[in-house]
């Protein structure tokens, strides 16, 4: 998996990416207590609900597996729900990868097929020209 990578001190310790837009979320999983920190805040104290239940989504689905863990998440780039998705890229992708579970994978990939494979769609560069992507001087025929 490229988006996972496990350090060689500790090999419990899970260093997973998820981006979504512009925003890049990098998560470290290590053996805890099921302390989650978004940029040093903790995730129930997320100031955004939606945003906070996006994150919450993969712990959730995780049900008892995610109490054995600490996820320490840091997001840069994009707006608000950018990083929230990015962050739950990261957090269900790293969770994956440190109980090398198939059946939460499985559950995942049932819930939401993005939640591992992140989402592909990108803003459209503007044009020379124009003042955006795709917009057009309107045509008159008279």
């Amino acid at each position: 998996m490229p988006w996972v990578s496990i350090l060689q001190e500790n090999p419990r310790v899970i260093i997973s990416v998820g981006k979504k837009k512009t925003a890049v979320a990098r998560a470290i999983i290590k053996p805890g207590m099921g302390r989650v920190r978004i940029n040093g805040y903790p995730l129930e104290l997320w100031p955004i609900e939606m945003a906070r239940v996006k994150m919450q989504e993969p712990l959730i689905l995780a049900g008892d597996l995610a109490k054995k863990v600490d996820i320490e998440v840091n997001v840069r780039g994009g707006g608000y729900m950018g990083q929230a998705i990015a962050t739950r890229i990261a957090i269900a992708r790293g969770l994956v990868a440190y109980f090398q579970s198939e059946e939460l994978k499985k559950l995942y990939e049932e819930y939401d097929p993005y939640m591992l494979k992140g989402d592909p769609r990108r803003t459209e560069p503007k044009k020379p020209g124009i003042k955006h992507a795709r917009s057009k001087r309107q045509k008159a025929y008279r």
